[in-house]
């Protein structure tokens, strides 16, 4: 990005953004003009090759930031990053995540701290690092990105759907401590989306989970991010809320 001039937009940073849901509303973003930091823990690949393609075909900057958002150190490091880059966080999107589907009487306790950390830890740290700069600007917006499962829970998914039930209550807490301060704070609970998280069903798995679902279909990781896009340009008297969108589904 050397010898570019972008125009003062807003800034957004995406966490799990190499795929999937995450890298969905990197694109919507990016179309829509904000500046960008993009994150993901292993894809480091497909994360610089996506914040280059958005940056060439969008003319935004996106710097991508490879690492574990659930570790503080790192959290810290990529605002500090973010700041002296682009200028101050206005949008942060929780959307770091991972499942794990098996007996609970099967799991370690490394798999349960695993998901905990990724799914929930990590909303902690960002949100952390994101608040102070937020407060002194009178002016935020976050997104969490949750599941169904975290209102209802999923057998054989209990440490997913006991993260997303901490998302969930996280996203409601928060807001009340921030609406005064004209930040707002949801989350989006999705139903079924078609990303590689649903990879493990089989054919006719899928087709049965379908034919449970009132519109017929898996939803899309576009449709996702063209809620989360909405929201982030909602009245910040939306807040403390968890919008479900899961084809009518629960």
């Amino acid at each position: 990005m050397k010898g570019m001039t972008f125009m003062k937009h807003e800034i957004a940073f995406i966490t799990g953004a190499s795929h999937g849901i995450g890298r969905a509303i990197a694109q919507e973003f990016a179309k829509a003009g904000y500046c960008l930091a993009i994150n993901c823990k292993q894809s480091v690949n497909e994360l610089e090759q996506l914040a280059h393609s958005l940056t060439e075909q969008w003319h935004v900057p996106c710097i991508p930031l490879a690492g574990d958002v659930g570790t503080e150190d790192f959290a810290a490091y990529a605002f500090e990053k973010i700041e002296t880059t682009l200028g101050t966080v206005t949008l942060l999107v929780n959307n770091a995540g991972i499942s794990h589907i098996g007996l609970l009487s099967d799991m370690t306790l490394e798999e349960w701290n695993h998901i905990i950390q990724t799914n929930l830890t990590s909303v902690f740290c960002c949100c952390k690092h994101a608040i102070p700069s937020m407060l002194r600007s009178q002016y935020g917006r976050i997104l969490n990105i949750s599941s169904i499962w975290g209102n209802t829970g999923a057998s054989c998914e209990v440490a997913y759907s006991a993260s997303k039930g901490g998302v969930n209550s996280f996203t409601k807490a928060l807001a009340k401590e921030l609406a005064p301060s004209n930040i707002s704070v949801n989350a989006i609970a999705c139903g079924v989306i078609d990303t590689r998280m649903n990879q493990a069903f089989s054919e006719e798995e899928r087709r049965e989970l379908a034919e449970e679902i009132p519109a017929g279909r898996f939803g899309t990781p576009e449709e996702t991010a063209q809620l989360a896009l909405a929201l982030a340009k909602a009245p910040s008297y939306l807040t403390g809320q968890i919008i479900t969108m899961d084809g009518g589904w629960q």
